[in-house]
């Protein structure tokens, strides 16, 4: 497991390993824009996740997610600030992002 002092130095390294689509959260889903591609909480694995502790401000935190899929053979990321979605998505995919929050 790699430690980053910031997101963007985490997002960067991940880029450089392959992780280059950009995930944003549905309500059931993961979806990458720049490929028109939805993926189910069944479609997915989280490889790996850091925490990012906002040092002034409990509002900066976030949590960067390295996520993979078989479907297309993908690799990109996540970034979310902590427990933002957890009111926003389906049961499916909260469970899945919590086993490795």
């Amino acid at each position: 497991m790699h430690v980053y002092d910031t997101v963007t130095a985490a997002l960067a390294d991940l880029d450089t390993r392959g992780y280059q689509l950009d995930f944003n959260l549905t309500p059931d889903a993961l979806e990458c824009k720049e490929i028109e591609l939805r993926l189910m909480p069944e479609e997915f694995e989280i490889d790996e996740v850091y925490r990012f502790e906002g040092m002034t401000d409990p509002a900066d935190s976030a949590v960067v997610y390295a996520i993979s899929s078989n479907v297309g053979n993908l690799k990109g990321v996540l970034v979310d600030a902590y427990g933002v979605y957890a009111e926003n998505v389906s049961p499916d995919l909260l469970d899945k992002l919590k086993i490795h929050h």
